[in-house]
Order: structure tokens, then C-alpha cells, then sequence
């Protein structure tokens, strides 16, 4: 169940959602630990309940979820975990929540919208949350919506240690999907020595999941395309910025995204000719009917792990990126 520190006192427990149990086991088998057993069942009218099986009072709590759909109940799941934890008298919370969820809503577009990314915060400090622990935000800008402690891991390492191994870097260029992307692209690209492109996208507001490609800035001709984006969701940007690249005489192109949310028709659109290869982490669980030839799946329990560890351990999250990202 648990790891102690050299002083016996502290202890590290770490609970599992019912979203992606097999993230959760990856990283405590990482830990050497195992996960709390938790009895969480779903009502007939949908509530949700949630009973450690063991004693946790005065230790370090890790609450994991992946937040996949049905995105709603999960959320709540890990609320309704976290308020059981404070109940039980534990010493520290930790949410760990790889996919942050609403993480798209980090702002207002529009007038009368939502900021929904910040009233998530709001909800895991309201449940007693004391630390949030996520990977690849859509927006760093969420790390400031919780009144506490924010580790924002990155992907990059585990992403860029498959591509060193798979790509050359001479004929390889690094591509931002659109504008927002820039300064993660521009690290990538530095990390592999390959210079970089920039596709100029519009998207309607009146629109969801809908986008029109204009312009690449950037030599792609003749050059591989390593299309870095936060997340994949219906396929479309991806698909469209590929399709671009193809027509700008790209003779490849491969995607790389941390989080595989995959909403139809996601695995449809990413069997297309203009992309040849797609490779994701397993933030978000993808069960066999979403895999497909061109798909590639990391693992991401090795660096959870990691930081779970150093957290418990009063160390430095940040020494793990070596301060580039």
C-alpha cells in the first residue's frame, strides 16, 4: 500500500478512480507500491460513492484520475475521493489529474462565457485538495487558478526520446499546428536541432471543432513534418494542418501529442493519407477499438511516478525538465 520515508513517520498512499485503473497501477508498480483498495460504485440514479478500505489518517495522499469521457462523472469521482481523504484525516492531498479537464475553457473568448478551467481549481480546493499535479496544461496560465502548489509536467521527454530514435534530424522539421503552439514547437525544435514551421490557422467561434488552415511559415518542402500539438480531439486540426503540409511538398508527416482524447471521428480521420504516423501517451486511456496501424501509444507512468516521488520526497519537480519547458 504505502512507501516510508528513512524517519518512519511519513507515508505515501496512492487511490485510483475507476477512469484509467491501468495508469494508476503502471505508476505505483513504478513506485513499488500498490494502489489503496477503494470501494467506488456508481448508483442506480448516478450518484456516487467512495469508502477507503484502509486507514489513511496522517498520510500523503495521491489521488489519481484521467479525465476521458464521460468527463462529468469522473470529475466528480475524484471530488467525491478527495473530500473522503480530508474526512479520513489525511495529512497532505495531491490531485493527479494528467489530462486537466475543461482545460480548453481557460478564458473568456467571448463575452458570457465560462472560465470553467478555473472553477475546476475552485472545486478541488473547495473538496480539500492541497496540491494539483497535471501534465501538458492547454494553457500554463491555469497553474495561477489554484490557491496552492501546481506541478505542470511535460511530455517532451518521453515523446522526444521516441523521436530521437525514429527520426532523422537532417531532413526534419518541427511544425506548430497553429499560434498558440509556438513556444512549445520552438523547444522542440531545439531539443532535435531541426528548424521550425509555423501554420497559420482560423478558426470560426461560432463553430466548434471546425478549422481552416491559411499559411505555413517555414521550409517544409522536400522535409519530414513532426507536428507537435497539446492534445488530439476529433482529429480535425491535425488532419487539416497534415493535409496542408502535404500540398506544401512535405514527403512526411508524423503527430505527436500527449493526450489521446479522441473524439469521433477521431480514428477515422488520423488513417488519412496526408499524415503518417501518430504517437501519443497514455494520459487518457485508449481501449482497442481506438488504436489503429498508424498509432504508437508511451507510456507516461515513468515520469508520474518521478514526480509523485519527488513531491513526497520535498524534492524539485522542476529538476526533471532541466528547467527547458
Amino acid at each position: 500500500m504505502s512507501g516510508i520515508t528513512a524517519d518512519n513517520k511519513k507515508q505515501l498512499v496512492l487511490v485510483s478512480g475507476r477512469a484509467h485503473p491501468e495508469l494508476a497501477e503502471a505508476i505505483a508498480a513504478e513506485l513499488d507500491s500498490e494502489l489503496l483498495p477503494t470501494d467506488a460504485r456508481t448508483f442506480a440514479n448516478g450518484e456516487i460513492y467512495a469508502r477507503y478500505d484502509e486507514s489513511i489518517r496522517g498520510t500523503d495522499v495521491f489521488v489519481i484520475q484521467s479525465h476521458t469521457a464521460p468527463i462529468n462523472e469522473w470529475l466528480m469521482e475524484q471530488l467525491i475521493m478527495v473530500d473522503a481523504a480530508k474526512r479520513a484525516s489525511a495529512k497532505r492531498i495531491t490531485v493527479v489529474a494528467p489530462f486537466y479537464p475543461y482545460a480548453r475553457q481557460d478564458k473568456k473568448g467571448r463575452g458570457r462565457e465560462p472560465i470553467s478551467a478555473r472553477l475546476v481549481a475552485d472545486l478541488f480546493k473547495a473538496a480539500g485538495a492541497d496540491r494539483i499535479m497535471s501534465v501538458d496544461l492547454h494553457a500554463a496560465q491555469i497553474q495561477g487558478f489554484f490557491d496552492g502548489p501546481v506541478d505542470h509536467l511535460f511530455a517532451m521527454p518521453v515523446l522526444l526520446e521516441h523521436f530521437r530514435a525514429k527520426l532523422d534530424a537532417s531532413t526534419l522539421t518541427v511544425v506548430s499546428p497553429d499560434m498558440g503552439r509556438v513556444r512549445v514547437a520552438d523547444i522542440w525544435s531545439d531539443k532535435l536541432g531541426a528548424p521550425l514551421a509555423i501554420i497559420h490557422k482560423r478558426r470560426d467561434p461560432l463553430v466548434p471543432n471546425q478549422v481552416s488552415v491559411h499559411e505555413i511559415v517555414g521550409q517544409v518542402e522536400g522535409r519530414v513534418c513532426l507536428l507537435v500539438d497539446d492534445l488530439i480531439d476529433t482529429g480535425r486540426t491535425i488532419v487539416k494542418a497534415a493535409e496542408a503540409l502535404k500540398n506544401a511538398g512535405a514527403i512526411g508527416v508524423v503527430v505527436a501529442a500527449t493526450h489521446a482524447v479522441f473524439s469521433d471521428p477521431a480514428v477515422e480521420l488520423l488513417q488519412s493519407d496526408a499524415i503518417d504516423s501518430v504517437v501519443v501517451t497514455d494520459t487518457l486511456p485508449v481501449d482497442e477499438a481506438k488504436r489503429f496501424d498508424k498509432l504508437t501509444v508511451l507510456s507516461i507512468a515513468p515520469l508520474i511516478a518521478r514526480a509523485i516521488h519527488e513531491v513526497f520526497d520535498d524534492g524539485s519537480v522542476t529538476s526533471m525538465f532541466d528547467g527547458a519547458a
